[in-house]
């Protein structure tokens, strides 16, 4: 029999493709991609707009430090079968989880609550349309998406979304920058060490490095082996060398992908405002509009662009790893792929953070500064999670064969120095 052939349109070909390269992309490129939620995205604009070019060198330094902490979270959840608080509440005192649980579900609301009030406020600079009417809406697609939208095809649009980071590429080729002067502050960067720069350090690596992308991501793996209907690493260890392969590349592609975002990020403000005077940014309007007269108007939409579209991830990212480390703690039935009927707790704790980070939208808060302080909260928390992470991913008992490797665990360890130092050198008085 003859098989049917169709001519396919070019275009309909490059939409396959795309397709196809989105299907392999495992948790790590989602992971990647909400770590420059608008909580990220205004850390790296204030670095860049208060400090030039002298804050870029956190990016070539975070870049090996989060996609270590990341490859270990990986690796914990798909060669244990279970997710990262499920692995804590095995093998510490429940009183360790059960801190751990309370800071991650207060850092994680504030966290929802100051990226829904940015997309709502952008919105509003970009349609006209009233900032909190604009917020709800997001927060109602947000939650529609994680309730309604099965698993398989929710986390598809996830991945579609991703693209979303391009927009600050186009935001930096629309400006002038001067490429040497960039080259030779990332690698010698001059400032006054003190309590300021420290905050702004640990903002950096706190939102690079956040508790919550530790728990989506271990979790994301146990969610993709029970969709392929595959076993855990320890009960199915020929099937190793295939997923570890995937994972690595998976990873280090998604933390590339997040790192080089970020430092275009802090590289466009640092171009653009910094040498304008605009040396604090209040709020996402201040920021977006101040890029307007510097850079043209397409840098500013691009600028909103890019806050609406890693919202989109950042806020579900948030909200699901709450209720992942809650459902893990407490037993209870967990999953994105299972109905909101099979799972009522689990929902209940994403509705919650996200409806509760709508309502604090209303509190006297300044968005931007309060998406900046709250990356330099998950900074302070990320250490002793960092401990936690590490000291699992190295045990034998635990991880078996699949134990981590010397490098990356030295990365793991260097990680928790550096943003310990740096949170000390903040809070020392």
């Amino acid at each position: 029999m003859t098989p049917d052939v169709r001519p396919v349109a070019s275009g309909a070909h490059g939409r396959t493709h795309l397709s196809r390269l989105l299907s392999r992309i495992g948790p790590g490129i989602i992971t990647g991609v909400a770590d420059d939620d608008p909580s990220g995205i205004a850390t790296y604009a204030q670095a860049g707009a208060q400090y030039g070019f002298n804050m870029l060198w956190t990016m070539p330094l975070a870049f090996p430090l989060m996609a270590a902490v990341q490859l270990m979270c990986a690796r914990i959840g798909r060669v244990t079968g279970k997710g990262l608080a499920a692995n804590i509440r095995d093998s510490f005192p429940p009183v360790v989880l059960r801190l751990v649980l309370a800071l991650l579900l207060v850092a994680n609301t504030l966290n929802i609550a100051a990226d829904v009030a940015a997309m709502g406020e952008t919105a509003q600079l970009v349609t006209g349309l009233d900032r909190h009417a604009m917020t709800a809406v997001f927060v109602a697609i947000t939650l529609g998406l994680q309730i309604f939208v099965p698993y398989d095809r929710y986390v598809f649009f996830l991945k579609w979304l991703s693209l979303s980071l391009l927009a600050y590429a186009g935001v930096l080729a629309s400006v002038h920058v001067p490429w040497g002067a960039v080259a030779w502050h990332t690698v010698w960067p001059r400032f006054a060490w003190n309590r300021d720069s420290a905050a702004v350090i640990v903002g950096v690596f706190g939102t690079t490095i956040s508790p919550y992308l530790f728990f989506w991501q271990s979790s994301e793996e146990v969610e993709d082996m029970l969709e392929e209907g595959t076993k855990p690493l320890r009960e199915a260890p020929q099937t190793g060398p295939d997923a570890l392969r995937r994972i690595g590349w998976d990873t280090w592609s998604g933390m590339f992908y997040s790192d080089v975002t970020a430092y275009i990020i802090m590289l466009a403000t640092a171009v653009t405002l910094h040498p304008a005077g605009i040396h604090v940014i209040d709020t996402a309007g201040q920021a977006a509009s101040a890029l307007r007269p510097l850079a043209g108007h397409g840098a500013y939409l691009l600028f909103a662009l890019g806050i609406f579209g890693v919202g989109l991830i950042g806020v579900p990212v948030l909200a699901a790893s709450s209720a992942y480390a809650a459902a893990e703690t407490f037993g209870w039935t967990w999953g994105l792929e299972r109905r909101a009927d099979q799972a009522r707790a689990f929902y209940g704790i994403i509705a919650v953070s996200v409806l509760a980070g709508l309502l604090l939208q209303y509190a006297p808060i300044n968005p931007m500064r309060a998406l900046f302080w709250s990356a330099v909260i998950n900074g302070i928390i990320a250490v002793p999670l960092l401990v936690v992470v590490t000291w699992l991913a190295t045990r034998r008992a635990i991880m078996g064969a699949f134990v981590t490797g010397r490098f990356i665990a030295v990365l793991g360890w260097l990680a928790t120095v550096v943003m310990g130092a740096a949170a000390l050198a903040m809070l020392w008085p």
